[in-house]
């Protein structure tokens, strides 16, 4: 049989190879060291050789048939050889690792925080939302030695996953954005969510490093009783104080701290390009961050101001025809009754709601679309377009369609014109393509 390589020969093999790693057959790098996932579908064991006649250094398999060149070699498990490797890699550096989760607002919160920490550090922040058990990993390994910050997204599913990712990640600081009804299919319901979420807490916890918390939020407040704590907010004294100043379309906010000015009329407004009230706390907790990390005000105001959000999250767009409050990246029940409340409060003669199905609800689904229905209807919001398979079953007044096609098709007659129209469903609903027609 062939022998296991270890972790310790894999660096080497990895450091040599300038540090690139790649998972896909598809888009194979000359040089870079080739491991063979399996998925339900797939098993890359059987493409190890195309790899090096590709031009990859290693290929890494776990099936020793598979072992049929010097340059491939054999692990127990793939996917634990490609964690093992970038818990290594981590452990070789000795800057702040902040990890982010939470519901809601995850890759938001990751890119601000992103955007005001890199005034002053060189940072290395998940890119996209590669946020699970294999994207984790490959963010650690992209960590250089010019780097002096690394934020690392964690998205999870289930109950221990978050626990699991912080075990690869090995983080010292941690932010849980909020606790909501996302994949409570997984979860098993908002208990299960909660403990879910805080396994960050708690290992932040034994290891005796720092957490950001939303104060003002009883429940995350709570769960982080027993951590060392960095808070923001706006009811309290906390560690950073913040004003919401929205009067237009995109959020406009104060802040200040524990020890500063605490008259708001003294301190310069900060005016973001992001929609979306809810994303207010967003910005207070990216400029908590900073200031704990002693990123100077005026760096932390230019930071925000001139963040541009981008894949289909919390965007503004203006067609020519219409104001697009474009939110479709993702949905579930509390950030969909967020996004309506912001919506109805919003000053506009004409308003289009287009809302598709929210997912991974399971047994709770019928009853939280239902709930939406009944939002929109309290908000006496009548003009509203609903899409997708949930919706569709519910009794409502609404118009409605199965598919995202349909409802495209449906709109394409109408020649839309001088409305503000907020588009939002779950991934899986591809909502964003409705603004081709508007």
């Amino acid at each position: 049989m062939s022998k296991f390589i270890s972790v310790e020969e894999l660096y080497t093999f990895y450091l040599k190879a300038g540090q690139k790693i790649c998972t896909d057959t598809r888009k194979l790098e000359a040089g870079s060291v080739f491991f063979a996932l399996k998925g339900g579908n797939f098993n890359a064991n059987e493409f190890a050789q195309k790899a090096i006649d590709a031009g990859c250094s290693l290929a890494v398999v776990d099936e020793e048939k598979h072992v049929t060149h010097a340059k491939i070699v054999l692990v127990a498990d793939v996917l634990k050889a490609l964690q093992a490797l970038a818990t290594h890699h981590r452990r070789q550096f000795t800057i702040p690792f902040l990890a982010i989760t939470g519901s809601n607002g995850k890759t938001t919160n990751k890119e601000l925080i992103n955007a005001v920490l890199s005034k002053k550090f060189k940072t290395l922040a998940t890119i996209g939302n590669l946020n699970n058990h294999i994207g984790v990993p490959m963010t650690l390994l992209n960590i250089k030695a010019e780097h002096e910050f690394a934020i690392i997204e964690m998205g999870a599913n289930h109950q221990g996953e978050i626990h699991e990712l912080c075990e690869i990640a090995e983080p010292d600081f941690g932010l849980i954005t909020n606790i909501g009804k996302a994949h409570m299919e997984g979860f098993g319901g908002i208990e299960g969510i909660k403990k879910g979420k805080s396994e960050l807490y708690k290992y932040i916890k034994t290891k005796n490093g720092k957490v950001f918390v939303n104060g003002d939020d009883d429940v995350l407040y709570e769960l982080a009783f027993n951590n060392d704590k960095i808070t923001y907010g706006c009811k309290k004294l906390y560690d950073v104080i913040g004003k919401d100043c929205t009067t237009a379309e995109t959020v406009s906010l104060k802040f200040t701290t524990r020890y500063g000015e605490k008259d708001f009329d003294k301190l310069l407004v900060i005016n973001t390009q992001i929609v979306g009230s809810y994303n207010f706390i967003n910005c207070l907790a990216a400029a908590c961050v900073a200031n704990y990390f002693k990123v100077e005000d005026e760096h932390i105001k230019e930071a925000l101001e001139n963040y541009l959000p981008n894949m289909n999250r919390s965007q503004l767009v203006k067609t020519g025809r219409n104001t697009i409050l474009l939110d479709a990246y993702n949905a579930n029940p509390n950030s969909m009754s967020a996004a309506i409340e912001n919506f109805a409060n919003y000053r506009s003669d004409k308003k289009l709601l287009l809302l598709g199905d929210m997912f991974e609800l399971g047994e709770y689904s019928r009853d939280e679309h239902q709930k939406i229905v009944n939002l929109l209807q309290e908000k006496k919001l009548s003009n509203v377009v609903l899409v997708g398979d949930e919706f569709f079953k519910l009794e409502n007044p609404f118009k409605k369609f199965k598919t995202t096609q349909e409802c495209l098709n449906y709109l394409k007659d109408l020649h839309i014109s001088d409305n503000t129209i907020l588009i939002k469903g779950s991934r899986g609903m591809k909502m964003e393509v409705l603004q081709e027609v508007l």
